[in-house]
């Protein structure tokens, strides 16, 4: 078990994933340690649904880092910052989630995964003139799940951003979303440093072969106890 954290049997830890250097926003991410107890995705589902974060990860083998993915509505194959999340917390060298090997690295500040910009699910990224006009849009109507960015300073790589997701699940605004962050590196092939929300930070870089480095800083918030599952 990693040092960092040691959780009761049978809890949920909740995290904060892509938080900025005083430890504030980030988004908040569930993770069922001990994965076997709600077996099936029905069960994960209901729990997803229950707790209400944007995802909540299951562990189904803390040593080889194999994991399942569930938003309040959907099961997905893969997301960005829970993989990121329990990356900090599992503290392991790969993760396998349903799309792959995802290989992690620590640098003591911000823990970081490699992952391929085709694991991302479609995203719409709509530019803007100027980081006011996204800090003034209103949550759109469910339907479209979208990413609104503009250049703080596109010299430095700088780029201020907010996720809508479109779901419907209650989740009508993302405060922190590596996957549209992975989008937005491979559309503009260059390391950016966005602020996300009000004021989550994630860092990514783009490497060889279509991968991208995503980074953020993680911390672990509360250690809930976790409901029986359904019978």
């Amino acid at each position: 078990m990693n040092a960092r954290v040691k959780t009761p049997s049978g809890g949920i830890d909740v995290l904060r994933v892509f938080s900025g250097p005083d430890r504030r926003h980030g988004n908040a991410l569930g993770v069922v340690r001990d994965g076997a107890r709600f077996p099936g995705r029905t069960a994960r589902q209901a729990l997803a649904a229950e707790l209400g974060f944007s995802e909540t990860v299951f562990v189904d083998d803390p040593e080889r880092g194999t994991v399942d993915i569930y938003t309040p509505g959907l099961r997905l194959p893969f997301a960005g910052h829970p993989l990121v999340g329990v990356a900090w917390l599992l503290d392991v060298e790969v993760l396998e989630p349903e799309v792959g090997e995802v290989f992690v690295r620590d640098d003591g500040e911000f823990t970081w995964i490699t992952v391929r910009a085709e694991w991302a699910p479609p995203r719409s990224l709509r530019e803007y003139a100027l980081p006011a006009e996204v800090d003034a849009l209103e949550v759109p109507e469910p339907g479209e799940w979208v990413y609104a960015w503009a250049w703080q300073d596109e010299a430095a790589g700088r780029i201020r951003a907010r996720a809508f997701p479109g779901r419907g699940d209650g989740i009508e605004e993302d405060e922190a979303t590596g996957a549209a962050a992975l989008l937005l590196t491979q559309r503009l092939g260059r390391a950016l440093h966005i602020t996300q929300g009000r004021g989550s930070q994630i860092l990514t870089a783009p490497g060889p072969d279509g991968t991208v480095e995503i980074g953020g800083r993680v911390h672990l918030e509360a250690v809930l106890d976790a409901p029986a599952p359904a019978r």
